[in-house]
């Protein structure tokens, strides 16, 4: 579909989401970001849903201001994805072990390493400017300097809510590696930190929603979110990245006859904050619950925890400001769906899958989500498709 474009106070909203099927609390909230004087653009993706602020699955293009709120709490929260040399039939009947060694390897929900990773000790992980980034710690707000030791030992863990660790098979029957987390705890406490900062400032008091307050450009407030919020996206990437070399080593030790390759990997990232330029403005685009889709862009946009995963190539539509979705997105809150649904009702969406059936991931049954297949529709002037993969193991905290 192509977009529909709404009206909006300060700029049109132009939605890739049909606008009937979207809670009116998420139409107020884009309706509020609309009105920021900052504001240059406002794309909707199909999987938009109510969040903090900012609707997630919006991607909002400001002159000289950013808000916090419009990136998300888990700042620089993205995906991974590696294609590798295994086939189905390389798979064993019964892949519950299987699971379990990537469960042993990877702490999931609240846990973590006992000891920090050590990056050198990965199969050909890349370790060029590793201690660089942690001297940078120093530089990052005051308020969460105590946290440095959960911050390296977190390092390499999945986290909880919709993060996830599958593999899949595509419709070659590839064995596909898939990983969605972000910047764990410490880029949840710095985003929070900078949300209250932003606040209390005092070009933000007439705003429609507190939450949606800014920083401007120039000022000691923004470089201080600035060099904060890059740190938070690069500890997100290194994440992922020590996530997939943890994974990796377990397929290569499950798999030893078969000697495993690996293709190149997709990495994106869908909270974070970029600099751009449109219609002959440099603007910061604040992408939260939305990837970059720029032309020829791979990105990875997954589904719940049975409905698969899309591997797509952006197709540069500067109307979206080169953007496609993150994800299905939910259409109902996590308590809904733990009030609608039981662990027999998780057991049957998730039929076919090695993964946890239990009340503590019932918020997460394919039922909470939109179809992954609309989202994909709704988006055809985004991205083109590359690959659909079906996970068969799907690793959640």
């Amino acid at each position: 579909m192509s977009y529909v474009e709404m009206p909006g106070a300060q700029v049109p909203i132009r939605m890739w989401a049909d606008p009937a099927t979207v809670e009116e609390g998420a139409m107020q909230q884009l309706r509020n970001v609309a009105t920021l004087p900052w504001i240059k653009g406002l794309a909707v993706m199909p999987d938009v849903h109510y969040g903090k602020g900012a609707t997630v699955g919006s991607v909002i293009a400001m002159q000289g201001a950013v808000c916090p709120a419009a990136v998300g709490v888990d700042i620089g929260c993205g995906m991974s994805a590696v294609k590798t040399s295994l086939t189905a039939n390389d798979l064993p009947g019964d892949l519950s072990r299987l699971r379990s060694k990537i469960e042993q390897a990877i702490p999931v929900g609240r846990g973590m390493h006992d000891d920090a990773v050590d990056p050198g000790r990965l199969h050909g992980f890349p370790t060029a400017g590793w201690g660089d980034f942690w001297e940078r710690f120093d530089g990052i707000a005051d308020s969460v300097k105590f946290r440095q030791e959960r911050a390296t030992k977190q390092m390499g863990t999945l986290g909880s809510g919709n993060h996830h660790l599958e593999l899949s098979l595509d419709s070659q029957s590839s064995v596909w590696l898939t990983l969605h987390s972000g910047s764990r705890n410490i880029g949840k406490e710095l985003a929070e930190y900078h949300i209250g900062v932003a606040q209390k400032l005092s070009h933000n008091q007439g705003l429609v929603d507190r939450d949606l307050a800014v920083f401007i450009s120039d000022t000691p407030q923004m470089a201080a979110y600035r060099n904060d919020l890059f740190w938070a996206q690069e500890y997100a990437k290194h994440n992922r990245a020590i996530m997939m070399g943890l994974l990796k080593d377990v397929i290569r030790r499950e798999f030893k006859k078969a000697r495993v390759t690996f293709e190149q990997e997709i990495s994106c990232h869908h909270n974070y904050v970029a600099e751009e330029r449109y219609d002959g403005m440099d603007l910061l685009v604040t992408r939260k619950g939305a990837i970059r889709a720029g032309s020829g862009d791979y990105g990875i946009i997954p589904g719940s925890m049975a409905t698969g995963t899309y591997i797509v190539k952006g197709l540069g539509n500067t109307a979206a400001f080169n953007s496609a979705s993150h994800g299905a997105g939910r259409k109902m809150s996590r308590n809904a769906a733990k009030r609608r649904f039981s662990t027999r009702d998780l057991e049957e969406q998730t039929r076919g899958v090695e993964c946890r059936k239990d009340s503590g991931v019932v918020d997460e049954i394919p039922a909470a989500y939109k179809p992954i297949e609309q989202v994909i529709d709704q988006q055809r002037d985004l991205v083109r498709v590359v690959a659909k993969l079906k996970q068969v193991i799907c690793v959640k905290g």
